[in-house]
């Protein structure tokens, strides 16, 4: 019986005094079913003790895919998307997993890049490149930071290592994308404006953002960089686009590890008891205000190179921009993956992917060996 029928028979009397219970239960049934068919069960149940009650009370009468909790006792339930208590169970989600910190200096390999590096010499890449790289490191800084401070609270000596690996590679590709905004900044691309005013903005949601809201950005912020990461990886057309050798080798870097703790502050994020409401809702606010401000940067920043008034250039640089991978349909869906109150970073495995990228670029033979630290190169 749908909703509709639970309504016409309460119509008709159907329901009299002494089944009055049972029209209830039924009633209750259908509406927690329609919720789950919607995606709004959980979320629900999450907030409202007395929906929660009744879903424990009809478990048996709900399918197995709308039931996602492992019981309905205080201590284990709820335990998916919509849990805003604290797990009691690994909390990390793969224990497993090292995440290590690698010391590279592209200095040398960065000294003879041309103003206009990307493939082709291409005006809009470069300036893509520029811009997303103006913003990594008052970034990174930023993600270690909401991290950090919730890292004493972390119980899981899994996720608690992890933590350690995430700030230490978040450090390093600060430290490296800064020495590379000001190769750029020599070049006479803005990265240096960009890092100020990333910084100031940054500082100012520091201020004014509860410690709970900056994770949820940082969460949402990483599933960006490793959506891109991915896509970089993946696709050998958007790896041919960064154009000069160290740029490609800096850029691809910065993708595996993106890939390798992908997961971190998503994990961290759960783990302290986040609100799904919040990390969805700060989610769709940075899909708008990430890609407006940086399609915002680029513009004027390209209009303002002195190559773009070559005569068709800019034309050019649209129509290959337009045709670049950045451009397909499963980015974008991708990164609205990411509100789907079921959703895990890991849902989009990348550990073949990782493991195959680490044996090419610090293997025996790896390809980035010679630009390690303490390297004999």
């Amino acid at each position: 019986m749908d909703l509709a029928g639970v309504i016409a028979a309460t119509e008709r009397g159907a329901c009299d005094s002494t089944s009055i219970h049972r029209c209830l239960e039924q009633a209750s049934v259908v509406v927690l079913t329609e919720l789950a068919q919607w995606g709004w069960l959980m979320p629900v149940a999450d907030r409202i003790p007395c929906v929660r009650r009744v879903l424990c009370a009809s478990e048996a009468r709900l399918s197995a895919p709308m039931l996602s909790w492992d019981g309905c006792s205080e201590e284990t339930a709820p335990r998916r998307a919509g849990d805003i208590r604290r797990y009691d169970m690994a909390q990390t989600s793969q224990p497993s997993f090292d995440i290590p910190t690698r010391r590279l200096s592209f200095d040398a390999a960065l000294s003879d890049l041309p103003k206009h590096f990307a493939a082709d010499g291409d005006l809009i890449q470069s300036h893509l490149a520029a811009a997303l790289s103006g913003v990594f490191p008052d970034g990174e800084d930023f993600f270690v930071a909401s991290v950090r401070h919730y890292r004493d609270q972390i119980t899981d000596p899994d996720l608690r290592r992890q933590v350690n690996g995430f700030i230490g590679q978040e450090s390093m590709h600060g430290r490296t994308h800064r020495a590379f905004n000001e190769r750029l900044a020599a070049l006479g691309y803005p990265t240096k404006f960009t890092e100020r005013r990333i910084q100031f903005l940054l500082r100012q949601q520091q201020r004014f953002m509860s410690p709970e809201r900056q994770l949820a950005l940082t969460a949402a912020l990483e599933h960006f960089t490793a959506t891109l990461a991915e896509l970089t990886l993946r696709d050998e057309r958007t790896r041919e686009l960064l154009g000069h050798e160290a740029v490609r080798q800096l850029f691809v870097w910065h993708a595996l590890e993106e890939s390798e703790h992908k997961a971190v502050a998503f994990d961290v994020y759960r783990a302290v008891g986040g609100s799904e409401k919040l990390r969805v809702r700060v989610m769709r606010q940075v899909r708008v205000v990430f890609v407006a401000s940086t399609a915002l940067q680029v513009m004027i920043a390209v209009l303002a190179d002195p190559a773009s008034r070559r005569r068709g250039a800019l034309k050019q640089s649209l129509q290959r921009f337009h045709r670049s991978p950045l451009w397909d349909r499963a980015v974008w869906q991708r990164l609205k993956d990411y509100d789907r109150y079921d959703f895990h970073p890991n849902d989009h495995d990348t550990v073949a992917l990782v493991e195959e990228w680490r044996t090419m670029l610090f293997g025996e033979s790896g390809e980035l060996n010679d630009l390690l630290a303490g390297s004999a190169a």
